[in-house]
């Protein structure tokens, strides 16, 4: 590994072994939680490895140990519960949270996992070790380009304060459940350009998928549609006061004239896919439709379609039970929640594996001068501070005193 290092090896092996699968009435459980912390280490250590051209072993200790159809289904346990449970759980009449910090940590989830997944999916050997649970993933990246499509339709690209993702650390102490709600949609903008990432890596395996997975990528889904379908719609790009705008490294960059006849990265990674799925030679070939041959095409994605069969009708009395066993955490388990988190998120980690110098969080002009008090956001002035100061001041205070207190 790099000079820098969250995990050693001997940690990261321990964490991979340890994960599973949830039933979705666990799902912001304590032991649900120590798997989120874990997969987040696994996550940051995956960027610091990438990185420093250091070899790969999280992306190695997930194929050794057959854990990648475990991150797919934990993916769409947690987009599951999003679009399942969470509303209900927001409706409920006694749900008035006195902390939403545990509810983003769920909220998070699915960001994390996509994020681990875009990171070691360049290499084949995992897409080959997610062996039938790729299906269920192809279904998810459809999933999330579709909305990605259909939302640029609607009135173009998120703005840039929607789109800066706040680690849990940065998290106001009270968030109203339909603030909360909005923040889980914002979240969805990142997450889709992760989702594009990951097909896209799919797509450089083509020639050696399955029959079931080739038949859902170009009759099922007709994904080379969809992947035009954004070229045309760019919702990556946008002007801004006349400058044109692209959405890279998690946040809005303005592109200097000289850099503007150069693709994207995600503009890129469509072309790419496409160029997989339309010019390979298994993906124009044509199949042999014999008995064995329909069995493979009418496989199905097995994990969307088992947790809903299993859950189904019980959507409320998830959220119910979560209101009450889960989201009801005491002070002093929010106190202890707070400061694993603080050691998860080590400063210097989150520098390392930061895509670009830091930015001012009112101008997003180059920032060298951090807030003194948290030290989570950066500005580029005095002045700039204060402008931000109305929006950054109950944050500050917040994670202030999760320092002190640990």
């Amino acid at each position: 590994m790099g000079d820098l290092e969250l995990l050693l090896p001997g940690e990261a092996a321990v964490l991979v072994r340890g994960l599973r699968s949830f039933p979705l009435r666990e799902i912001g459980s304590g032991g649900w939680n120590q798997q989120h912390e874990n997969l987040e280490k696994l996550n940051m250590q995956a960027i610091l490895d990438a990185t420093a051209s250091q070899g790969e072993p999280i992306q190695e200790l997930l194929v050794t140990h057959g854990k990648i159809p475990t991150l797919v289904e934990e993916l769409i346990a947690v987009e599951m519960w999003k679009q399942k449970v969470f509303p209900v759980l927001c409706r409920l009449e006694d749900f008035k949270p006195q902390n939403t910090f545990p509810i983003y940590m769920v909220v998070h989830h699915e960001a994390s996992i996509i994020n681990l997944l875009e990171t070691v999916f360049f290499h084949k050997e995992v897409c080959e070790s997610a062996e039938d649970a790729v299906l269920d993933l192809i279904d998810y990246c459809h999933r999330k380009l579709t909305l990605l499509v259909a939302r640029s339709s609607r009135g173009g690209p998120p703005a840039e304060e929607e789109c800066q993702s706040s680690t849990p650390m940065q998290l106001e102490h009270h968030v109203a459940p339909q603030e909360l709600q909005k923040q889980a949609e914002l979240m969805e903008f990142e997450i889709a350009s992760k989702a594009l990432s990951v097909l896209r890596y799919i797509t450089d395996c083509v020639d050696s998928l399955s029959l079931s997975t080739l038949n859902r990528m170009l009759s099922t889904h007709n994904l080379p549609c969809l992947l035009v379908e954004l070229l045309e719609h760019n919702p990556w790009s946008r002007r801004e006061e006349g400058k044109l705008q692209q959405f890279e490294g998690g946040r809005w960059q303005t592109v200097a004239p000289s850099e503007q006849q150069k693709l994207s990265k995600l503009d890129g990674q469509v072309w790419i896919a496409l160029y997989n799925l339309l010019l390979s030679h298994e993906a124009r070939a044509r199949y042999c439709l014999t008995s064995f041959a329909k069995g493979q095409l009418l496989k199905i994605p097995e994990i969307w379609e088992r947790l809903e069969r299993e859950n189904r009708g019980k959507w409320q009395a998830i959220a119910k039970y979560q209101l009450r066993h889960v989201f009801s955490p005491s002070e002093q388990d929010l106190r202890l929640q707070a400061r694993r988190w603080a050691e998860t998120y080590r400063l210097d980690v989150l520098e390392a594996i930061a895509p670009e110098r830091p930015r001012c969080a009112y101008c997003s002009a180059e920032a060298s001068k951090r807030c003194s008090r948290c030290q989570n956001e950066w500005y580029c002035c005095r002045e700039c501070q204060v402008k931000h100061w109305e929006k950054h001041g109950k944050a500050c205070v917040l994670a202030a005193q999760g320092d002190r207190a640990k």
